[in-house]
């Protein structure tokens, strides 16, 4: 089989699971399970079997024209090079992960089998989006993914915050999404096709006629896909579907699209210094920005959700400076330990009973309860933390690398400025993402208090599932050397300097998150002393036999959790728990004038035009009554009235015969 009809089966293969699963899933259950998890997997193995046959070598081309469009013409097309054989590889494996993982944690779900179509169909799309060569295809799995997007995450949609984390994650991405298809029609007007190899090549001749603009454009559709700034609010609240998509969104499909796509067509963002300038803008705020306001999350999803949009924010960096090799690298370390971190939330959450750190950190055991999801989350939160040897250590320190070189003026067409905003906030976000790292597992496995809820043994498919992404998340950036010729051939080991300055900033990050976790736990512990002390006192003198009896084993209040989050932002703890207020920030200067002018619209529609309308039915209506009085049925009435007309008629001719004569 060739290597360009196994690319065609790996997005084929889990539309078929979706459609069959859709049309099965009632009819016959038993096979849902099958039909989520086979496909998955067999397009997992074609994915590396394609990617084998590639081998990081030339690029592997094919299309067939889809359609006469009369101008610009569709093809549907493959382009296999060793970005999209790679990426391929990490959807196949985490949606496979996903899927296994689904059929223990919604195993109860009387949903499950439109659920997991809906997923297969979620990873269709985004291998299209991989694979294909033509804008206008990648646009059908751009937007497949989006309504995927909003059914999943509104899954559970009887509650009030899916139904809105849903709407609210389809608008925001549609509101990126509308100048990002004007991009693409401009970059197809310049280069007269849709596909991409014309496009760069068009862009190699310095044939945009508006590079600045076209870049713009279509970087606002990435912000709302990838989760950058100021399009990010969506993901934090896109935690209220279920845990395993959340998994899939973060790793492998949804946010890497924006990220996939840039990498794609990174020459058309080059050619614009002022469009890089604002791409290193952006993810600077987006990188710094969530690191503050994941350090002041309660749930554990959405610290990790903001985690997700600052390590976006790396590879939106690292294209900036123009190192797409540094950025797809990062994606694809990222992919692997990202998945582990949530699929590993979700054991937490279950065996907890909670989405809440603070309650975690009040239960005392919780990590020996569930020894697995401790175990492969911790390797997850030190690959997350960039703590060498782990995989995010080395996928980091390539984007760092890429922005020194950049800030020494080595990249050319990248300013100088781009490199030092884009080197300075990453050292920056590795101390505060190390904090954070640190800060969820000291509060959901290191806490004191009531025994932690026993509900037996994990089932394997899911603990079974952390144990194999945790060996990516440990290995897989000892393939820096391996892949960088698959990259282009660009450098992704670490200098002596990146590894000082990141690891230094790393280590600081997490030690004071450590000492002030210390520090709140002994100031909670003595809190907690004390009102034991107070309420044994009072219970003494009101009931003193009970006093007695239950001295020993005194009802401790649970009281407030120690959470070093909130000593190392101080006061702007209260302002990052809410990102910011950049949702009321919406709501005053988008949404409320929006719904002014709808009731405007209103207004105008209800009084002034139906006024009109309903004028134009009552003057003949009120007509029509009149002449109806006059129908009574009386002949004498009739013969009297035609008497009178015949006498007002004679009368009116002989005036006006009188008024003749006389003129």
């Amino acid at each position: 089989m060739s290597t360009t009809t196994l690319a065609v089966l790996v997005p084929l293969l889990p539309f078929l699971g979706a459609v069959a699963g859709l049309l099965l899933g009632r009819a016959a259950p038993g096979f849902v399970r099958p039909l989520a998890v086979l496909p998955a997997l067999a397009s997992a193995v074609l994915a590396v079997l394609v990617a084998v046959r590639q081998g990081g070598g030339q690029p592997v081309e094919t299309a067939t024209r889809l359609t006469p469009t009369g101008s610009v013409p569709i093809d549907l097309s493959l382009y296999l090079d060793g970005f999209a054989v790679l990426t391929a590889v990490l959807v196949g494996v985490v949606s496979t992960c996903v899927q296994l993982y689904s059929t223990a944690y919604l195993r109860e779900d009387p949903r499950y089998p439109s659920y997991a179509a809906l997923v297969s169909l979620f990873t269709a799309a985004m291998l299209v989006v991989v694979y294909t060569g033509d804008l206008m295809v990648l646009l059908v799995g751009w937007e497949v993914m989006g309504i995927c997007s909003y059914f999943l995450v509104g899954h559970y949609w009887e509650t009030e915050a899916a139904r809105s984390a849903s709407l609210k994650a389809f608008l925001v991405t549609k509101l990126g999404d509308v100048p990002f298809l004007i991009g693409l029609f401009a970059l197809a007007a310049d280069a007269g096709s849709f596909q991409i190899t014309e496009v760069l090549d068009t862009v190699a001749r310095g044939g945009l006629d508006h590079p600045t603009l076209t870049a713009l454009l279509l970087l606002a559709g990435v912000a709302g896909k990838s989760a950058q700034f100021p399009l990010h609010t969506w993901l934090p609240d896109a935690m209220a579907g279920p845990t395993p998509v959340s998994a899939l969104i973060h790793a492998a499909t949804m946010v890497a699209a924006g990220v996939y796509f840039v990498a794609r067509l990174l020459p058309v963002f080059t050619a614009s210094a002022a469009a890089l300038v604002v791409m290193a803008a952006m993810a600077a705020i987006t990188m710094i920005g969530s690191g503050l306001a994941a350090l002041a999350q309660d749930d554990v999803k959405r610290v990790l959700a903001y985690s997700t949009i600052g390590q976006l924010g790396y590879m939106t960096g690292a294209l900036a400076v123009g190192d797409r090799g540094a950025a797809v690298f990062h994606l694809l370390s990222h992919g692997a330990f990202k998945a582990l971190l949530f699929l590993g939330a979700g054991v937490i959450i279950h065996a907890a009973g909670t989405n809440s750190l603070a309650a975690m950190a009040r239960m005392d055991g919780l990590a020996k309860r569930i020894p697995d999801a401790f175990w492969t989350m911790t390797i997850g939160l030190l690959a997350l933390a960039a703590i060498p040897p782990f995989a995010g250590f080395f996928s980091k320190e390539a984007v760092l690398v890429a922005a020194e070189r950049a800030a020494a003026g080595h990249t050319a067409s990248v300013p100088g400025a781009v490199g030092w905003l884009v080197l300075v906030a990453g050292l920056l976000t590795a101390l505060l993402t190390a904090a954070y790292a640190t800060r969820l597992w000291l509060m959901a496995f290191r806490g004191k208090g009531a025994p932690a809820p026993d509900h037996g043994k994990e089932p394997l498919a899911m603990t079974g599932v952390l144990w194999l992404l945790a060996v990516p998340s440990v290995a897989f950036g000892l393939a820096a050397v391996p892949l960088a010729d698959w990259f282009d051939g660009g450098q992704l080991t670490p200098t002596p300097t990146t590894v000082l300055l990141s690891t230094g900033a790393a280590v600081v990050g997490a030690v004071l998150a450590y000492a002030l976790w210390q520090r709140a736990a002994a100031g909670t512990s003595r809190e907690a002393a004390v009102s034991a002390s107070v309420a044994a006192a009072e219970s003494a003198a009101e009931t003193p036999e009970v006093a007695e009896v239950t001295h020993e084993h005194p009802a401790v209040p649970a009281g407030p959790a120690p959470d070093p989050g909130r000593a190392l932002l101080g006061p702007l703890h209260r302002h990052a728990a809410v990102g910011f207020h950049l949702d009321a920030v919406y709501d005053r200067l988008l949404v409320r004038p929006v719904r002014a002018a709808a009731g405007l619209v209103r207004f105008l529609d209800r009084e002034v035009v139906e006024t009109y309308v309903s004028g134009a039915g009552a003057g003949p209506r009120l007509l029509g009554s009149l002449v109806r009085r006059a129908q009574t049925g009386n002949v004498q009435t009739y013969l009297s009235a035609l008497f009178a007309g015949a006498v007002v008629l004679a009368i009116a001719t002989a005036v006006l015969a009188n008024v003749n004569a006389g003129s």
